[in-house]
């Protein structure tokens, strides 16, 4: 779980980097094309390094497909799978709006994005001692927590005091993906590279389900602000905090769901030690 939430850190941390060169290419006055077109450097950077690369031998009957498939239907990874659903739309749900929904808040959507990613990759690379502290369940159970006071606040602050909230919901999110597959890497062992990989695709999955939902949600919350009678600028900040207020859904529910995978995790812990 620790090297996972290392693994991890130039998620975040690109797109800080992505976020700087693309405001500075835009002062140069270089159009999207050329921004997008950054791409290309770090494509080129992997092709030679996987061109070099030499792969790991492994027992093929041990770690076969089918043997991986056999471990995937098991109630703790369909469980998992449910509640990376839960964390990948906590997480990119609020991230991708962010601009949408804070942008006439008083505060500005491309700090506040850089400010988030900026925390995550740090809090990646320096998790091992939260890891090996608390264990991953209970890493996910304190990011549940963290993620719903964060996005609680956003939904109530204004001006300032929403980069405060930016960094607390910053700090619940950090650890959510890279711990989910961590689950599975230590307590699905069996379910191999096939498992947390249909574990990463089961987050991007509901991304895809969740941002039209999302979207519309914005679209109703406009239209109720406007039927209120408030100003332009006034209508962004209500149809925002509406759309928080909906997203704090989904990480009270793992809240809930952490409590019960932490409280199982450790009494099947003590059973082995008694057992033994």
């Amino acid at each position: 779980t620790t090297m996972l939430n290392r693994f991890h850190v130039w998620f975040p941390g690109g797109i800080v980097i992505g976020a700087l060169a693309s405001n500075f290419m835009s002062g140069a006055g270089l159009n999207w094309q050329w921004q997008v077109a950054l791409i290309l450097v770090p494509t080129v950077i992997y092709g030679a390094m996987l061109i070099k690369a030499q792969f790991p031998r492994f027992d093929t009957r041990t770690h076969s497909t089918s043997s991986n498939i056999r471990h995937l239907f098991t109630p703790l990874y369909i469980f998992l799978i449910a509640c990376m659903t839960f964390t990948a739309t906590t997480e990119f749900g609020t991230q991708q709006w962010i601009e949408r929904i804070l942008g006439s808040s008083g505060a500005s959507p491309m700090v506040v994005l850089a400010l988030i990613t900026g925390l995550m990759a740090v809090g990646r690379f320096f998790a091992g001692p939260i890891v090996h502290k608390l264990n991953p369940t209970g890493v996910l159970l304190g990011s549940a927590i963290c993620a719903s006071l964060g996005i609680f606040m956003m939904s109530q602050a204004e001006g300032s005091m929403i980069y405060l909230a930016a960094m607390l919901f910053a700090l619940g999110v950090t650890y959510f993906w890279p711990t989910m597959l961590g689950c599975v890497a230590e307590y699905i062992p069996k379910s191999g590279a096939l498992g947390m990989s249909l574990m990463g695709g089961a987050g991007m999955f509901a991304m895809s389900i969740w941002n039209p939902v999302i979207g519309s949600w914005i679209d109703t919350a406009r239209s109720s602000a406007e039927a209120s009678g408030a100003s332009a600028e006034q209508i962004e900040i209500l149809a925002g905090q509406a759309v928080l207020q909906n997203l704090l859904i989904f990480p009270i529910i793992l809240i809930v769901a952490f409590i019960g995978l932490h409280l199982v995790i450790n009494n099947n812990k003590r059973t082995e030690k008694c057992a033994s």
